[in-house]
């Protein structure tokens, strides 16, 4: 059996993509993540993988666009030298890009790989690529969800995440999660009540949380110090046909509205997922063909 590099060796398999769980990783000083190497990474990194906010984020915020309008005359630099004092916020896309990541990146995608082989969901992590987040004490992540599969891991600093089930359609309708998925709504409506359906996780460094697939999540900075943390996110040969069936419910939804209304929710049945996923991919495939849009 293939060994774990980043990841303790006690993570449960059959909670894969059903539910979140905390584990530990093996990382804790890895030279990629002091910041005297991130000082350095983030200017050389392409400006449109790295965005910053210098506002305290709240829940009900939309979180995709928050980081599309920067902070005017106010370097990525700069932002990180006063991190520790003000409410700010760093989201690196892909630090992989930059070479003192290509070895941390490898061996994350590696063991993801494995945990994928140990579960039966396949043998590759598919658009699989890092994140990397670095916040100032009491800053808020607002509530949202991934198109991916994650693995999030602490450094330095302490958090609070609250993880909501995955297909709960309480806390997010069908209809947004579809949208959303499809990048057509990024923004979820959110009220403080939902709280009651979430699982809070108290997040230090050296541990590591699942995140399952659109499963809706929230994170509160501690006090004590600025967080650092990196997720590495994938997507299965099972999440494709879930992420593919949600942006055909939404299609349904949108161009044929009286079949819409009765689409089945996805996450419900293996079967219909697969034949919407079947259906997706077929239509796309042919409308590419025609120069059209799907």
């Amino acid at each position: 059996m293939d060994a774990l590099r980043c990841f303790e060796d006690n993570i449960e398999l059959d909670r894969l993509d059903r539910e979140s769980f905390l584990a530990r990783h093996k990382l804790m000083g890895h030279p990629s993540l002091s910041l005297e190497n991130l000082g350095k990474v983030l200017p050389a990194l392409p400006p449109s993988n790295v965005m910053y906010s210098k506002s305290r984020l709240a829940n009900g915020d939309d979180f995709e666009t928050t980081f599309r309008d920067r902070p005017e005359g106010v370097s990525v630099s700069q932002v990180l030298e006063s991190i520790r004092e003000s409410s700010s916020y760093i989201m690196i896309s892909s630090p992989e890009k930059h070479p003192s990541f290509h070895d941390l990146y490898r061996e994350l995608k590696s063991d993801v790989e494995v945990l994928m082989r140990r579960r039966g969901i396949g043998g590759e992590a598919l658009m699989s690529k890092l994140y990397l987040f670095i916040a100032s004490p009491n800053q808020i992540t607002p509530f949202h969800v991934d198109r991916y599969s994650t693995i999030l891991m602490q450094f330095r600093g302490s958090k609070t995440i609250t993880v909501f089930p995955q297909w709960e359609d309480a806390v997010v309708k069908s209809e947004d999660l579809e949208a959303y998925c499809d990048y057509e709504r990024t923004k979820l409506p959110w009220s403080e009540s939902l709280d009651k359906y979430g699982k809070p996780y108290t997040f230090a460094p050296g541990d590591a949380l699942h995140i399952p697939f659109m499963a809706g999540h929230h994170v509160a900075n501690g006090s004590d110090d600025v967080s650092i943390s990196l997720s590495i996110i994938f997507n299965t040969d099972e999440t494709m046909v879930w992420r593919n069936a949600l942006c055909m419910n939404h299609r349904l939804r949108r161009r044929l509205p009286m079949v819409g209304r009765s689409v089945s929710p996805v996450g419900r049945s293996a079967l219909r997922d697969q034949v919407k996923d079947f259906t997706y991919r077929g239509i796309g495939y042919v409308a590419r063909r025609m120069g059209r849009e799907w």
